[in-house]
Formats: structure tokens, C-alpha cells, sequence
């Protein structure tokens, strides 16, 4: 299995610092899999190519009890395993090109962040043809901007009769910042395939999600990607789709919404005037990001804490920072600390950067002094998954305890539903949601939050604003007034569908 990445004109020189592999001596990393071998084909100031060669030992592989329980099936020893670019690969690239997959660079850090003229060419690559004869791997890349070449050969040359061969030479071209289509491969290349060699369970939901961030939730092939990366495992499936559109956010403003776990959205790539299909907007769940990050930094936040942080979505652009000097995140569940423990790389950083960050368990209706007297405080897609009577406590433990100069919630918006044509009636986007605000009973809620603890409250949209519906996420900023006095009250327990006070 071979994959070559090459890149020309000004960035070439600076290929080899983004995938940490000196240009000048070949390497050898010792896999589960076989032997990846990296070296540099071409290595000139206009033009560079890095090739990783994963050469699989096929005896072994057959003598392996991971790629099956029966030692006397002959799939066992007849098979492409060792040669077609599958699943191994992609665990060869993960691992030998984990820094530059991370978009790290302490040499080129420019560069590591700026999308590339890259060209990817891969040997024996799976790609089944559908009714009107376009192979699987133009299905999967073209949607993500590249250009996709795929050349198949016969089976064999001297029987015609047999026909083509089920695996094509694959070349991508494209701008994209080398990070994200590393990761595209690494995803994609064991869905053409669709078996991978090695157990699926559930720390590999975390991985797609990780891999697949900002084009996943978007790709209209997403439910087949998610479908083949989990080993169809429905339990699996369903908790990534309702973590990508729900928990995560919808994959488009414009499109459709998950309505459940499970379910699968539409509309969300469209199709221009020529009948081409035109790359999908922005995610929802990054332009929250976006909006939380730009409030943060309109109260100048230093110290943050992302209550309900999940496994840290927006801690890592908190993290990613420097302005932010104390991040805090907190999540009630041990599992999606630890995961996102993982996806900040804490392991890989220095002391100092490490001291910056801490994630506590805690819950959102509990005070929590660990949290008290920060610069801001961010509830993003928190309360509508509080029970409505223990609001109460959520506004006692974070505009009462915690008392921060600032806080940023954001939450659905209920009335923008009726845009999502896969979510029925009188549904909510997640099956955890306990209830979903329009935006007049979010600004009631806010205000009277605001009115009780001395906050001052601006609403703003996060979406695109419907003219009739408003946008599909709704944020309220509250800064603590700085001068005069206010009285303290009871919370009173609001009903999320009037708005008003309940009895």
C-alpha cells in the first residue's frame, strides 16, 4: 500500500516540517499492522513528495485470531488485505503522521494552519461503482472540495471477460489545510472498504467525531461514513449522529436537523444553477462556537469555565487561545471528561500550557465554588437539557454562587424547527432536550435572570436570521452590572412553554 502527498511552488519546502519526517533519510515504524516506511521521492524547492509504504506481513495476518474466529475459513488466507489501501493504511497514516494530523507545528506554524495545494495519489484503493458509474471514492472526496481521479484497470489483461478490477488508482487534488485531509483519509478510507481489521467500540465514536470535525456532520454521504467507520453497530451509529447533529448541532442552518438519534438529515448540500454539487455552509455547531468565542472576547474573558462542557468542543478553541488563561470545564459524566481529556492532548503539551486548563466533574444545578468569581461562565446547548423545575438551581449555582462577571447561553431556538423538514412536528432536536424556548420566552427567562442578579442582558442571533422563524440558535450575553445595587430573589421555577412563572 502506497499513498504519496505532494505539494508545489512555495509551501513545498515547508512539507516535511508539517509532517515532522526529515526529508533526507528514510524511516521505519514498527506497527501492529507491518512496517510504514517514510521517505521523499522529490524534495526540491518547488516541489515536494512525502510517500509512506506500509508493507503488511501477510503470514501473520492470516495467523492473527483478530481478523476472525475461524482459523480454517479460507477468507483467512485468500484476500486483498495485505495490498488493497483499507483500514490498515488509515491506522498507518493516524500513526505515523499523528503530529501533522493534529495541526501542529513548532517550526511552520503558518503553514500547519493554511490550507495547501495538495495532490494525495494512493494505490489499490476500493471503489464500488454505483448505477450511473461513479466509483465510491468520488462520492466520499468530491463533496469535501477535491478533485477526484480515479483510474481502474481491467482484472486481467488477457481475460476481458472478467472485467474491471474492484480497486482504482486514486489521485485527490485540492486546497485544504494538510491536517484535515489527513484525517479525511483516515476516515474514508476504511468506509470504501467497509471492514475494518481491528474492533469497534465505543472510544472509535469519539475518534470519528474528532476526525470528522467540520465536514462530517455536513457530507451527504455522512450516514453511510458513520454506518461503515462504526461496523454498523446501530448503538454506535445512533449515539455519533446525535452527538454531530444534536448535542453537537445541526450540520447546516439551512438544512435539515437531526430530530433523534438516528435520524438522518437532508438538504443539506445544495445543488448550483449547472447541476453541480456545491460544498455545504458552515456548521451550525462552529458558528455557535464562533458566536460564544466573539462574546467571550467582547467582555475581554480571560477566565473561563464551560459548565456542560461534554467532551470539549469549545474547549479547544478556548485552549487552542492564549488570551484564555484559566479554562475550566465541567461535565456531570466522568467518561466525557476523560474524553475530553483526549481531545485537548493534554499529554502532549507542555507544563505551562497543561496548568492552564481543568476539568472538573460537577453538575450544571450544583454550587460549585471551584468556579466562583471567573470573568465569564458559558452554558452552550446546557439548559434545555435541565429538567424545568431544577432551572431554579442551574440559576442559583451560576448567577448566584458562581457570580461571574459575564455569561454566555445559548440554546434552540424552538420556532426555527418548522426550517428542519426530517424533524416532525412537535419534536425536539435531541432526544435529551427537556424543552426548547422560542425566542420570546428565552428573553423572559434571561431578563428575569438578569433582573434578580444584577445582569444586563443582549440577545443575539447564531445562524442565519429568518426573516419569520429567526435563527436556529439564539444566545444571550449577561454582564454583571459594575456600579449601584441590586436585590437578590428567590429563582422562580420557568415554564419553558409560556415563559411566564410556574405555580
Amino acid at each position: 500500500m502506497l499513498v504519496t502527498i505532494t505539494t508545489r511552488g512555495d509551501a513545498a519546502p515547508d512539507l516535511s516540517h508539517l509532517l515532522h519526517k526529515h526529508p533526507e533519510r528514510a524511516q521505519s515504524f514498527d506497527l501492529s499492522v507491518g512496517t510504514a516506511h517514510v521517505f521523499y521521492p522529490a524534495d526540491t524547492p518547488d516541489e515536494c513528495t512525502a510517500a509512506l509504504l506500509l508493507e503488511v506481513d501477510a503470514i501473520a495476518l492470516a495467523r492473527s485470531k483478530r481478523y476472525g474466529a475461524d482459523a480454517q475459513a479460507l477468507s483467512r488466507y485468500v484476500n486483498d488485505r495485505p495490498y488493497a489501501s483499507t483500514s490498515m493504511l488509515a491506522l498507518a497514516i493516524g500513526q505515523v503522521f499523528r503530529s501533522a494530523m493534529g495541526g501542529r507545528s513548532a517550526s511552520r506554524p503558518e503553514r500547519a494552519a493554511e490550507p495547501l495545494d495538495l495532490e494525495l495519489a494512493l494505490t489499490s484503493v476500493p471503489s464500488e461503482v454505483d448505477e450511473h458509474g461513479v466509483g465510491l471514492a468520488t462520492r466520499l472526496f468530491a463533496p469535501l472540495g477535491w478533485d477526484v481521479e480515479e483510474t481502474r484497470r481491467p482484472l486481467d489483461d488477457t481475460r476481458p471477460e472478467w472485467g474491471d478490477a474492484a480497486t482504482v488508482g486514486l489521485r485527490l487534488r485540492g486546497r485544504v489545510r494538510l491536517a484535515d485531509a489527513l484525517r479525511q483519509l483516515t476516515v474514508l478510507l476504511p468506509v470504501l472498504d467497509d471492514a475494518k481489521h481491528y474492533w469497534v467500540g465505543d472510544d472509535e465514536v469519539g475518534t470519528l467525531l474528532r476526525r470528522g470535525e467540520g465536514w462530517l456532520a455536513g457530507h451527504p454521504l455522512r450516514e453511510l461514513i458513520t454506518t461503515r467507520s462504526l461496523a454498523h453497530q446501530r448503538s454506535l451509529v445512533d449515539d455519533a449522529t446525535g452527538r454531530l447533529l444534536g448535542l453537537d448541532g445541526a450540520a447546516g442552518d439551512g438544512g435539515a436537523v437531526v430530530g433523534g438519534a438516528g435520524d438522518t438529515a437532508v438538504d443539506e448540500v445544495s445543488a448550483d444553477d449547472d447541476g453541480t454539487t456545491a460544498p455545504p455552509e458552515t456548521p451550525l455547531y462552529r458558528r455557535r462556537a464562533e458566536a460564544v468565542l466573539t462574546a467571550l472576547a467582547d467582555v475581554q474573558a480571560h477566565t473561563v469555565a464551560d459548565v456542560g462542557c461534554g467532551e470539549g468542543a469549545l474547549l479547544r478553541h478556548l485552549f487552542a487561545d492564549r488570551s484564555f488563561t484559566t479554562i475550566i470545564g465541567t461535565d456531570v459524566a466522568p467518561r466525557e471528561l476523560a474524553r475530553a481529556e483526549r481531545r485537548l492532548r493534554l499529554d502532549d503539551v507542555s507544563d505551562e500550557q497543561r496548568a492552564r486548563v481543568r476539568l472538573l466533574q460537577s453538575s450544571v444545578t450544583y454550587s460549585d465554588d471551584r468556579i466562583a468569581g471567573l470573568d465569564a461562565v458559558v452554558l452552550m446547548e446546557v439548559v434545555e437539557h435541565v429538567d424545568p423545575e431544577r432551572l431554579p438551581a442551574l440559576e442559583a449555582s451560576v448567577f448566584q454562587a458562581a457570580r461571574p462577571a459575564a455569561v454566555v447561553v445559548t440554546t434552540p431556538n424552538a420556532e426555527h424547527n418548522v426550517r428542519f423538514p426530517s424533524l416532525a412536528a412537535g419534536r425536539f432536536r435531541h432526544p435529551d432536550h427537556r424543552f426548547e424556548w422560542t425566542r420570546d420566552e428565552f428573553r423572559r427567562w434571561a431578563q428575569a435572570v438578569g433582573d434578580r442578579h444584577g445582569y444586563t442582558v443582549e440577545h443575539r442571533p447564531v445562524g442565519d436570521d429568518d426573516p419569520e422563524v429567526g435563527p436556529p440558535t439564539q444566545l444571550a450575553l449577561f454582564r454583571r452590572h459594575t456600579t449601584g445595587s441590586h436585590t437578590t430573589t428567590s429563582p422562580t421555577t420557568t415554564s419553558p412553554t409560556t415563559g411566564g412563572t410556574a405555580a
